[in-house]
């Protein structure tokens, strides 16, 4: 976690470029660059593994074990050929420790692809040779999670691997009888509960398309035309530039897996625009760093967690975004909210209309890119396989972009976006094959069931504080993991102690996910934050601190929909779902305006802990408590609308 702690004190002082930035806070954008005839094998083993994926996905995938072996075979290859194990080495020459591992760990991987019938044959047990190579995948499974994502999951990983060993001398109800050796090696390497498990499974269909899909998107100039409609719409607003962080990253964060990487993409863009209006430093890495961190949780592709917790789940992934389009929108309502009234009380003022592109010319210009989207939205809800849904979306993609000479591809960059969507993979893979590692554990030592039983435990049965305890559980948890790590790991430890008191499993699903991403705004960690304030120049720390003041309704809406599951489209009827869904606006609403401090004007301390606590009150499902919290409100507005005419007459 040193490392962490090194890039918060340093971050203020940073002068590096948007590159440096993102190489410095995302490991996984901290790849080599290399020339000449190494530059050209690397990039044709890129394209290679793109035209094996697209091969599979058209003509069928192959039986899972061999599917994913490859998969991984080629995902640990790239992992050692591309990130160097040690900063010291040159990021522009292969070194021959990192080739000899990529070949090494190419071959392991291919050991269960050309000893398939023999294992199936053999039927759980393992010779010395298996044991061996066992052994060593998951080791460079491990190391390879370290080079592209850090040492938080290791660290996560080989805990859970001791806990497996060490089962007899842990003390307290989560002692078990232990696992040994040869049978976890068996278990995390040889079968599909492990390593080869549904994350890595998942990552070799669904999320390498949707991920290709995206890199052609970002080709056709995707990210430029969001942040030009976001300009079109709000630049001229009270405090603009922030809240076109908040539009272009949201939509951005639709397509990106990254909180971190969104933040330094739009964020370079944005917050020196905030700055320049007027916005402190702080608050600008905040307002970017919450939107973008928001952007994991937009469907369709939820940082390619949607796809994740459709297989965990058993629940069709077209209900899986549709449960998660309102929670999104409800937390950038606070965001939005949150930004507006900071803009309001510090009387910033939005860019000069003239200055800004119009929408109009805009749309007729690029328009048309947004038309892959709204097809792959259409093949999802029209039952199309995600893999097949995403085949239609690469192919409109491709098309859509010939219709206009400005964002035409030519065969260059076709030829690249099939490199850059495998590179993109990279941080995926290692991040699901060490959840694998995570989840065999946890299903060959029942941890799942045990923590969920602690966390019961602890909280005396009490939904209210076992959702307090599972929160606090996921927001450690998520610190410094990727998104589809994150969710794989919150859903595996935290989420079966909601299950256990009969939260229906969207919600308790949805719920650990919530927090374990809202953990790259909430300090001490907060990666994204930290990342922003790299931009800023700020204070990682503050910004931190402001990142999770605005991100306020990611810690409300949670509770609401597992109170009130028809907020996921559970059970609900269309009346229930109005009332909640106003309910929730203005509670979240006057909870951002109260811990802003403005409203119709400035707040003193009263008005704004009541406000806090009315808007709290305000998203509950109890029509009485929702009474009392209008009263509250109301009380405030009467008092706020008095004051601000006094203000007027006095002037």
């Amino acid at each position: 976690m040193s490392d962490l702690n090194d890039k918060k004190q340093s971050a203020d002082t940073s002068n590096n470029s948007p590159e440096d930035l993102l190489r410095k806070y995302d490991k996984g954008s901290d790849f080599r660059v290399l020339s000449g005839i190494q530059g050209k094998l690397l990039i044709a083993l890129l394209a290679i593994f793109s035209l094996f994926q697209l091969y599979t996905s058209i003509f069928g995938i192959m039986d899972a074990m061999l599917q994913r072996s490859i998969h991984l075979a080629f995902g640990l290859t790239l992992v050692y050929l591309l990130y160097p194990s040690r900063k010291k080495f040159s990021r522009h020459h292969l070194h021959p420790l990192d080739v000899g591992l990529a070949l090494l760990a190419g071959a392991v991987c291919l050991y269960v692809f050309f000893n398939y019938s023999n294992l199936v044959y053999r039927a759980g047990r393992v010779t010395t040779v298996d044991m061996i190579v066992g052994l060593i995948a998951i080791v460079l499974v491990l190391e390879a999670a370290r080079r592209v994502i850090g040492w938080p999951m290791v660290i996560i990983a080989i805990t859970f691997i001791g806990y497996a060993l060490l089962g007899p001398k842990i003390p307290g109800p989560l002692a078990h009888r232990g696992v040994a050796m040869d049978d976890l090696v068996q278990h995390l390497f040889y079968t599909t509960e492990g390593i080869f498990g549904i994350p890595i499974g998942v990552s070799s269909t669904f999320i390498f398309m949707f991920l290709l899909f995206g890199a052609y998107l970002g080709k056709t100039g995707m990210g430029e035309f969001f942040i030009d409609v976001s300009n079109s719409v709000a630049g001229s607003a009270p405090g603009g530039p922030a809240k076109v962080a908040v539009i272009s990253s949201a939509t951005m964060g639709t397509l990106t897996g990254s909180s971190v990487a969104n933040v330094v993409g739009t964020g370079s863009f944005t917050i020196p625009m905030m700055k320049k209006l007027g916005y402190k430093p702080e608050f600008a890495g905040a307002v970017e760093a919450t939107a973008s961190t928001g952007g994991q949780l937009m469907p369709p592709i939820m940082g390619a967690a949607a796809f994740l917790m459709a297989e965990f789940t058993n629940i069709p992934y077209v209900k899986i975004i549709g449960a998660a389009i309102i929670p999104a929108l409800l937390y950038y309502v606070g965001v939005w909210a949150g930004v507006h009234y900071e803009a309001k009380k510090q009387g910033l003022k939005g860019m000069a209309k003239e200055d800004l592109p119009k929408l109009g010319r805009v749309m007729r210009e690029r328009g048309h890119l947004m038309l892959p989207i709204i097809i792959v939205i259409y093949l999802l809800v029209a039952g199309y396989t995600p893999i097949r849904a995403a085949l239609g979306a690469i192919a409109s993609a491709l098309i859509v972009s010939s219709l206009k000479k400005e964002t035409r591809l030519s065969f260059k960059e076709m030829f690249m976006g099939l490199v850059d969507g495998a590179r993109s993979a990279l941080t995926v893979i290692a991040a699901c094959a060490t959840a694998g590692i995570i989840i065999g554990v946890v299903t060959q030592t029942g941890l799942g069931l045990k923590m969920g039983s602690l966390l019961v435990s602890v909280a005396n049965g009490n939904l209210l504080l076992t959702l307090f305890f599972t929160m606090v559980t996921s927001l450690i948890l998520g610190i410094g993991v990727p998104t589809t790590a994150n969710y794989v790991i919150t859903a595996t430890i935290a989420a079966p102690a909601l299950l256990l008191l009969d939260v229906p499993i969207i919600a308790a699903h949805m719920f650990a996910f919530y927090f374990g991403i809202i953990a790259d705004v909430t300090p001490p960690v907060a990666l994204a934050a930290v990342a922003a304030s790299g931009v800023a120049k700020s204070e990682p720390m503050r910004t931190g601190v402001q990142a999770s003041r605005l991100a306020i309704a990611a810690f409300i809406i949670p509770y609401i929909f597992v109170f009130s599951p028809e907020l996921l489209l559970v059970d609900v009827t269309f009346f229930h779902l109005v009332f909640i869904l106003i309910t929730s606006i203005i509670g979240i609403i006057s909870v951002a305006a109260g811990l802003t401090g403005f409203f119709k004007t400035k707040m003193n301390t009263i008005e704004r802990a009541l406000f806090v606590v009315g808007g709290i009150m305000m998203v509950t499902t109890n029509l009485v408590v929702n009474l009392v919290a209008a009263v509250l409100l109301g009380t405030v507005l009467f008092l706020q609308l008095r004051k601000r005419k006094e203000k007027q007459l006095a002037i």
